[in-house]
């Protein structure tokens, strides 16, 4: 299938003359200097190229701006606040698609505290929705890196992960409803708020993770939690992985699902990110093969909560689970530990060409996953480094690969070098019974990687549901498949 192309520049012209129409005229952007930040994704590992840029006020004229796009016979690509880290927000290069942002998609619609939902719009930034959440003695749980620029439209679409999916679940949890635009430019509106709804089907699960190739989502109904007022946040010092899950193995056994988040760092991402961030500082006294951020919270007011952590860590020091341990003492402190943990992809960027695989295994496995990442990198790339970062309680392990910039000067010399190093972290992950994409989703990156290791008949089911959504494959052309 083909998204077409307009036959000329005065059909290009008439294009976006009709958008600007629905939209207004300065809420459509087709020179390229304007657009150029819509073109390239923010690690700036992929451009394309684009008609225009059309940013919508509300689903009505997203629903019209896909029914012209549709006629024209031309891609559309949906784009939030193109922070993700696989491509799936930025066009093709041929200039056959037209972006469509919906930044200007902003409403809350409304909050249920009783209900624990809030339904807002795509456009929504995620750390606002987390403010009127807050506001309301409510918690949203979602938290990424890219918090403050991130919408909640993009968050849905690539069934976005971040740090509290431990306690909480990711993005596919924490939806009940959608609304949604088609690629024929019906609205579906799917926006329930029930709990419970056992009549079929429940298709608002085919647009979370779907990465803007069925529709593009307009409006979700998210769930909301009590808002903890006790919250705790710790930096452990560990000796290795086993002992990492020791640790969090007691913490879970000792304070329940009080444990919201718990992530681990290799000792040379710290350090990369301390030399990168001079304005942060190592909270331990000496270095340690690999840390812990824990976090805890709690609903009731109390120090109960502190109590029971401090008791917990002191008996894993006294254990040799770990080596030494700082509980945060106020917010600030809190925040600069999370600081260390939220800087590595900027870190990484500026160390060199870097790649970040976005692998899931058994959490059991995760020791023996980063042995044998490690031993086979090392020996077939000696000259590159690795790190690694993640979600330790729901197996999620970033490995990432800098490539120095003097020795991979050349495309051709990287691109090598690429391969290379996700044939490795591939091949174990699928031995451990892994995926080779946990949060990030596939986008441009990934798509050939999907189709080699994900089972056939699972792509025929992908690929006739999206026939059956997009039979003129205008949605989003070029990700997923």
């Amino acid at each position: 299938m083909s998204s077409g192309e307009p036959r000329s520049q005065d059909a290009a012209e008439r294009l976006l003359r009709k958008l600007k129409e629905i939209v207004g005229d300065n809420h459509v952007l087709a020179a390229e200097a304007h657009m150029e930040k819509h073109l390239v994704d923010w690690r700036r590992r992929y451009r394309g190229a684009a008609v225009g840029v059309v940013f919508p006020r509300s689903t009505e004229e997203v629903a019209s701006v896909v029914k012209v796009c549709a006629d024209a016979g031309i891609g559309i690509v949906p784009q939030g606040g193109n922070t993700g880290m696989c491509g799936g927000a930025i066009p093709s290069p041929d200039g056959h698609s037209m972006v469509v942002c919906p930044g200007r998609m902003n409403r809350v619609r409304e909050i249920d505290p009783t209900n624990n939902t809030m339904t807002v719009e795509a456009g929504c930034i995620l750390a606002t929705i987390q403010e009127v959440a807050a506001d309301n003695d409510r918690l949203f749980p979602l938290s990424l890196g890219s918090e403050g620029s991130c919408q909640i439209g993009g968050n849905v679409a690539t069934n976005a992960g971040g740090t509290a999916v431990l306690r909480y679940g990711p993005m596919r949890d924490l939806v009940l409803g959608i609304e949604a635009v088609l690629p024929d430019g019906r609205i579906w509106n799917g926006l329930s708020r029930l709990r419970k709804d056992n009549t079929g089907y429940d298709l608002k699960q085919l647009f979370i993770g779907s990465e803007g190739t069925l529709g593009i989502i307009t409006a979700v109904v998210l769930k909301l939690y009590p808002k903890p007022h006790s919250q705790l946040t710790a930096l452990a010092a560990i000796l290795d992985l086993d002992l990492a899950l020791a640790l969090l193995s007691r913490l879970r056994s000792e304070l329940g699902d009080r444990i919201s988040n718990f992530e681990i760092m290799s000792r040379n991402e710290f350090a990369l990110v301390l030399a990168h961030n001079p304005e942060l500082v190592d909270p331990l006294d000496a270095a340690s093969p690999w840390y812990a951020f824990i976090e805890v919270t709690d609903t009731i007011v109390g120090d109960d909560l502190a109590a029971a952590l401090e008791e917990s860590l002191a008996a894993a020091l006294e254990s040799g689970i770990a080596t030494d341990a700082v509980i945060a003492a106020n917010l600030a402190q809190a925040a600069a530990i999370w600081r260390i943990r939220h800087s590595v992809t900027e870190a990484n960027i500026a160390s060199g060409f870097s790649i970040s695989h976005d692998t899931s295994v058994p959490v059991s496995q995760v020791p023996t996953f980063v042995a044998q990442v490690d031993a086979a990198i090392a020996a077939a790339l000696p000259e590159v480094s690795t790190y690694y970062v993640g979600h330790l309680g729901d197996g999620n392990i970033h490995v990432v690969v800098v490539f120095p910039r003097d020795t991979y000067a050349t495309q051709d010399h990287f691109d090598d070098g690429v391969r290379a190093a996700n044939a490795i972290v591939d091949r174990i992950t699928v031995a451990l019974g892994g995926s080779i994409s946990a949060e990030h989703g596939i986008g441009q990156s990934n798509v050939g990687r999907l189709l080699q290791f994900k089972p056939p008949l699972e792509i025929e089911f992908m690929r006739s549901i999206k026939d059956l959504f997009d039979p003129r494959g205008i949605m989003n052309p070029g990700k997923l498949f």
